[in-house]
């Protein structure tokens, strides 16, 4: 049974936990995508009805935004977490290994939020493609900088730069996301990752 907000007006509390709701959204949204995501879809899995996600969340847009932030706050935690490793190759293998554990969790869906949302192609998802690319290149941005410490430490090799490096990195991780969404077994995620850091570029 769909559980309705209550009404502000009268000051009583809400009759559904917000963050389990927004929860339920979020994996809806990794399943199907922002556009493969139908507000039926969302009103079903948060046990809730239309009216009380509008009044709770906002419309699909706003939702999926905040969706996103809880995906990015505690699925890809160990991101962050990563460029605290002293040495690039360290940067690497904690985000390959961070990624392979996410991606071959038995409690959440397989693939990437961000990679899926990004090939969003219709009218009403280009502003949630433009900001799902922004976080990227945020992200993307921090690695770079991460990994020009490492080549001002004169851990690369003298061909190669930071940006291409980075660039590298977060190809082997899309590639990572993609073939877990493909159904790919940890087995074989984690030869991609055991491979990957076998010829990684740096010590």
């Amino acid at each position: 049974m769909k559980l309705d907000i209550c009404s502000a007006a009268k000051g009583r509390p809400r009759e559904f936990c917000v963050d389990e709701a927004l929860a339920q959204a979020l994996r809806v949204f990794w399943s199907k995508g922002y556009e493969g995501a139908s507000l039926t879809d969302l009103t079903d899995a948060m046990g809730i009805t239309r009216p009380s996600l509008y009044a709770a969340f906002g419309n699909k847009e706003a939702l999926f935004r905040k969706a996103l932030d809880l995906y990015e706050r505690e699925k890809l935690c160990y991101m962050s977490q990563a460029l605290d490793a002293p040495t690039a190759r360290d940067v690497a293998e904690r985000l390959l290994r961070g990624a392979l554990e996410m991606q071959t969790s038995d409690c959440e869906p397989r693939g990437c939020l961000r990679v899926i949302s990004s090939v969003a192609c219709g009218v009403e998802a280009e502003s949630i493609r433009e900001e799902v690319i922004a976080r990227r290149k945020s992200s993307s941005d921090a690695l770079i900088a991460r990994f020009e410490k490492a080549e001002a430490a004169g851990e690369l090799p003298e061909h190669m730069n930071a940006e291409g490096l980075s660039g590298y990195l977060v190809a082997l991780l899309q590639g990572l996301a993609l073939q877990a969404g493909a159904g790919a077994s940890r087995e074989e995620l984690e030869r991609l990752v055991e491979t990957s850091l076998a010829v990684w570029p740096t010590k």
